[in-house]
């Protein structure tokens, strides 16, 4: 009988985990997953925004194939009737569960996170979800407000609790349902930390004095950064606090200080979030479970903390496309425990700091997109096919290959000769992640984040390899989903060796026809 699977993913991670090499964050727990993991360091999104993002994962495809680039349709009825990987496991006999945020709620997930076509039973919400927005942030005159730096005291708040609590309790608690039921499950569990409002309960603020938070390497927008490529991160405009600075549109930018209490508090939420992850993992070993459960770890995209001048995701940037990636396999990458032997003891982020090193790590170039058939595998299912160039019509199937033939780290560059799958694309080419972004003007305005699709005029392809990224912003015609690629309005091209941070675009001073041939696919 098959593996269990336990699937987290986290809203608007970038990694900055210590198992990652941050140096300033306290995440005990995720690290000690990473060390029992094999940790994917170059792993990318497919879209650096909610919906898009995992819409693409859950189906294994790209956004170019599910048609959502915003938040505004629903898959099955606008593209196709793709299969998504929790269906996928249900039809194949596993109790399919979904708690906290894994679809994105509303249209794109038809009103229901694709219930029941993915899941056995309907998903759980957290019941405080729905004060997420309200003023529930205390100002320094004691009064309520709708903030962005949002520390807060979890007695004051409403039912006395956080939607990330109430997501750890229902999901233990249906890990002790399923330890009596001996059916084998996929359970995905879905945090929002730390996605804004950065609420969080405020002890975790000791964590992070902030004399020894520092602004982004690069706080500025980047003299060669092409207009089209900016985002104006409206949503943390909206926030009460930062509203009150009165900053300038597009490009700020925010007060120094202000920065920095925005990292102090992403990097708070992330403890916050290690919390939770401890205690659910710490779960999984008291039903005695974790010899026969993978744990998968992500996130939907990352989240830019002031570097090029920019906040939030909505752009191709590494900042907003790199997620954490991590795959815990009994037996595979973690020699299974004895037993009663425990393999996630809880860590408390106020008392541990490990330090420890991921048991592998690959610097393959992988992307989100490739989850489906990973996990497929790893489950011993078969694996999708590979999608044909035009799949609007096949219910079952994939655009991401199986990244588990990475697993055996001693691989660097050593792929058996002709070594291809069934695509022809041989595995001893260089791995390539795509991203994409849309935007509705060559300049910054007020829906430059988050486009409806009839807005649309121009979308970026970004592909990132091991030593560069390369973006090309092409004119885009929404009505039949096209992309121009005659017609390209800007260009993007960073060396990662010798500006690892993306802040000095070469596109204009280097020839790259063969790059614009490889993003042509």
């Amino acid at each position: 009988d098959g593996m269990n699977v336990l699937f987290i993913v986290v809203d608007d991670l970038r990694p900055v985990l210590g198992c990652y090499g941050d140096k300033l964050v306290k995440s005990p727990n995720i690290d000690q997953l990473a060390s029992q993991s094999i940790v994917f360091s170059n792993a990318y999104a497919q879209q650096a925004v909610c919906a898009p993002s995992r819409v693409s994962f859950l189906t294994g495809r790209r956004p170019d194939t599910t048609r959502l680039y915003d938040f505004y349709s629903y898959w099955r009825v606008h593209a196709g009737n793709y299969s998504t990987m929790p269906q996928y496991f249900k039809e194949n006999g596993y109790m399919t569960l979904s708690v906290g945020k894994v679809f994105h709620p509303g249209v794109s997930s038809n009103y229901s996170d694709d219930y029941p076509y993915s899941w056995s039973i309907p998903p759980f919400h957290p019941s405080t979800e729905k004060y997420e927005n309200d003023k529930t942030c205390r100002g320094k005159d004691g009064r309520l407000y709708a903030n962005l730096v949002c520390p807060v005291d979890v007695t004051e708040m409403p039912g006395g609790t956080l939607p990330d609590i109430q997501t750890t309790e229902e999901a233990i608690r249906l890990l002790n349902v399923m330890k009596t039921k001996k059916q084998k499950f996929f359970l995905a569990v879905g945090y929002h930390k730390p996605h804004i409002p950065l609420r969080y309960p405020q002890e975790f603020l000791k964590l992070y004095p902030l004399e020894n938070i520092t602004l982004a390497p690069d706080p500025w927008v980047p003299e060669k950064l092409p207009s089209v490529a900016y985002n104006p991160w409206m949503d943390i405009r909206q926030r009460d606090d930062v509203k009150a600075l009165n900053v300038s549109f597009p490009y700020g930018p925010l007060p120094d200080d202000f920065q920095r209490q925005i990292r102090q508090s992403y990097y708070a939420a992330v403890s916050y979030l290690d919390m939770q992850v401890g205690l659910l993992l710490n779960a999984l070993d008291d039903v005695g479970l974790s010899n026969s459960t993978m744990v998968v770890f992500t996130a939907d995209h990352g989240w830019s903390l002031g570097e090029h001048g920019e906040w939030a995701k909505y752009s191709n940037f590494d900042v907003a496309t790199r997620v954490p990636l991590m795959f815990y396999v009994p037996g595979i990458t973690a020699s299974s425990a004895s037993q009663g032997e425990r393999v996630f003891p809880y860590l408390d982020p106020f008392r541990h700091t490990l330090g420890l090193v991921p048991q592998g790590q690959s610097k393959k170039v992988v992307e989100l997109v490739s989850l489906f058939s990973t996990l497929a595998e790893l489950a011993g299912l078969q694996v999708p096919a590979v999608c044909p160039e035009t799949s609007l019509h096949v219910a079952l199937c994939t655009e991401g290959a199986s990244i588990v033939r990475y697993f055996n780290s001693s691989e660097e560059n050593v792929e058996k000769e002709g070594d291809c799958d069934d695509t022809n694309r041989c595995y001893n080419e260089e791995p390539v992640a795509f991203s994409q972004y849309p935007r509705p003007a060559d300049t910054p305005q007020w829906n430059s984040d988050k486009p409806r699709l009839k807005d649309i005029r121009i979308m970026g392809y970004s592909m990132r390899t091991v030593d560069y990224r390369y973006t090309v912003w092409v004119q885009f015609n929404p009505d039949n989903f096209s992309a121009d690629f005659e017609d390209v309005h800007a260009g993007e091209l960073y060396l990662v060796e010798t500006d690892p941070n993306q802040d000095y675009n070469i596109y204009n001073n280097t020839l790259h026809g063969h790059l614009f041939k490889k993003v042509l696919g």
